[in-house]
């Protein structure tokens, strides 16, 4: 970073100073900050705001305990260092050199099992990303397809759904700079909250109010979710039949998408249970599995239903008798009733036998804890690669033949197959406050890409920019996690 030519005599006497580290290009006054908060103005010369911070590796970690003082609070000493395997230098506060017609700001050689590697270190800048969204409830939150918006700007949509969860596709290039100037701010802003793990509230075109953050559980209209189902109502009646076994006669466990019926079941069959002659709303597919028995809702397993009495069709005269013992209950094991058939085959709510309820406990104590789970995606092209190499498509072919290990803030990224660095990461293990962003607008996320020095040289890396992990500690402020 330096001070532009542009700058006017008068902006130069008055100590101003022009970051170039996007295309932003904010001039910033003594002791003020950019546009983005991370570049400051200092004593006339540019500077990081944050420090670069460094990941500790526990097993060195526990070396400089035993061997050093009783009072270590994490620093890296000199016994640690001299191995050169002392820490990993994330990007989180590295800057970028955006749009990279100059090498990453750090190129790190370290020794890892007494091979010599390099770690290039740079924070992105992002417009091509978004964040996927999976959120565990069995909840209505929309169709599919539908908008979702923040303060009631379009961010994203959505989409499939999953087993027990939900999914949003939210940001992308498309919602940060192809709509209004509102849009764009809005979506940036969302976007930076979520991977920051800060909770957001987004609103659903035609469906719920729901708030995600990180880690979490979603709360739906205002109601915290709990637990995350434990399977369809098909696979619910598979895992607990043989519990339910000379306790009832019927069970009907109601789910918006596989709503399962135990007689029918090939569960019952295996128990050799007789039919009972209560038909259940929906389309039959294979049996004892019904679809669409109610609407989506957030009622009982995800439908609109409040009494699961709604979803009986008829009840067999031929079939069904009198005390007959009928279990209804959810996917979860929120929701549960007993009946018996009265004489007129009607059913009568009753108190529920101990044994049942002690299956219906246990499909409560098999559903997992419901959490929101936030993907960062982004492509990693463009000149980015260019801080990394001269020629950056053999960047692109050294990840795809896993040589170059990619992380963003030390965690591993899941790079997609095809064409292109798109790669995808849970925020939830990367350090805290990992994120940043440009008012273009844009995020900013650390990268790193780590390889062999050989293979790096190979490449057309800037090998002679490399230094050592020593040379970072002594010229830079930096914070260890």
């Amino acid at each position: 970073m330096s001070d532009d030519i542009s700058l006017s005599e008068a902006e130069r006497s008055a100590g101003i100073v022009r970051c170039d580290a996007c295309p932003v290009l904010c001039r910033i006054r003594p002791g003020r900050a950019g546009a983005c908060d991370r570049y400051a103005n200092e004593d006339g010369a540019l500077a990081r705001v944050d420090p670069l911070v460094l990941l500790a590796k526990p097993d060195l970690a526990r070396v400089a305990f035993v061997e050093g003082s009783e009072a270590w609070r994490g620093e890296l000493g000199p016994k640690i260092l001299g191995r050169g395997e002392g820490a990993f230098v994330t990007g989180i506060g590295a800057t970028t050199t955006y749009p990279d017609y100059k090498p990453a700001p750090f190129i790190v050689s370290s020794k890892h099992d007494g091979i010599d590697m390099v770690t290039v270190v740079t924070e992105g800048i992002f417009s091509y990303c978004g964040v996927k969204v999976k959120i565990d409830t069995d909840r209505y939150l929309g169709p599919e397809q539908a908008t979702v918006r923040v303060k009631g700007e379009a961010v994203g949509h959505v989409t499939t759904a999953e087993y027990g969860s939900q999914m949003l596709s939210l940001g992308g290039v498309h919602h940060l700079t192809g709509g209004s100037k509102k849009e764009g701010l809005i979506t940036c802003n969302a976007l930076l909250a979520l991977c920051n793990r800060e909770a957001v509230e987004l609103s659903i075109d035609g469906g719920s109010t729901v708030v995600v953050q990180s880690d979490k559980p979603p709360i739906v209209n205002g109601v915290l979710e709990e637990r995350m189902r434990v399977g369809c109502g098909s696979a619910a009646i598979g895992m607990f039949a043989p519990q339910w076994k000379d306790h009832v006669d019927e069970v009907i466990v109601v789910d918006d998408h596989i709503t399962g019926v135990l007689s029918e079941h090939q569960g019952g069959a295996f128990l050799d249970m007789k039919p009972a002659g209560i038909r259940v709303r929906g389309r039959r597919s294979t049996p004892g599995r019904y679809f669409q028995v109610a609407e989506p809702g957030l009622g009982w397993g995800g439908t609109n239903v409040s009494d699961p009495l709604e979803i009986i069709e008829k009840i067999d005269p031929k079939l069904a008798w009198p005390g007959l013992k009928l279990l209804m209950v959810s996917t979860t094991g929120e929701h549960s009733a007993w009946f018996t058939l009265d004489n007129e085959l009607k059913p009568q709510a009753a108190e529920m036998p101990v044994p049942v309820r002690h299956v219906v406990e246990r499909i409560a104590e098999n559903c997992e804890p419901a959490l929101c789970t936030v993907l960062f995606m982004a492509g990693a092209g463009g000149s980015l690669r260019a801080g990394v190499t001269e020629n950056p498509v053999r960047l692109t072919r050294s990840v795809r033949e896993t040589l170059t290990k990619v992380t963003l803030g030390g965690a591993p990224a899941f790079v997609w197959p095809g064409g292109g660095i798109t790669l995808m990461v849970d925020v939830a293990r990367m350090p805290e406050k990992s994120f940043g962003y440009v008012p273009t607008p844009a995020l900013v996320a650390p990268i790193e890409f780590t390889l062999r020095a050989d293979d790096y040289a190979a490449l057309g890396g800037y090998a002679s920019r490399a230094v050592t992990l020593e040379d970072v500690l002594a010229r830079h402020k930096v914070r260890v996690e």
